[in-house]
């Protein structure tokens, strides 16, 4: 799973934020000018779409092309991505244990209650 530019991150947070299916005009109103002191930080349709097709070929964003115009939803849930990255990092820790001890050593306490209610869960299957 790739890592996402920060305009990338950007689009996916707004389709995260909603259920629906999205066109590159509202994703760009969605992320661009808000008034006229964001006017520097307006996004372009054309930018959008340029995302919005990097984002479908690292197979984030699905697209219907059977409406015009085309809408875009996001195939992984916020929290789907999350977990693919922290298994991306783990596998490439030369030492996976030390690497999760570390992880569940800074964990809180709420965290790790979670961790143990969960791994409870899979083990009762």
């Amino acid at each position: 799973m790739a890592n996402l530019g920060e305009l990338e991150r950007s689009v996916m947070e707004q389709l995260w934020a909603t259920d629906a299916a999205l066109t590159a005009n509202e994703l760009r109103d969605a992320l661009g000018l808000r008034d006229a002191a964001d006017r520097e930080r307006a996004v372009a349709t054309t930018t959008v779409l340029t995302v919005l097709s990097r984002l479908e070929r690292k197979g984030f964003v699905a697209r219907s092309r059977d409406v015009r115009p085309h809408r875009y939803r996001a195939l992984l849930s916020r929290e789907e991505h999350t977990a693919e990255l922290m298994h991306e990092v783990l596998d490439r820790a030369s030492d996976r244990d030390a690497a999760l001890a570390r992880f569940v050593g800074t964990a809180t306490a709420g965290e790790a209650a979670t961790l143990r209610r969960l791994l409870d869960e899979l083990t009762r299957g």
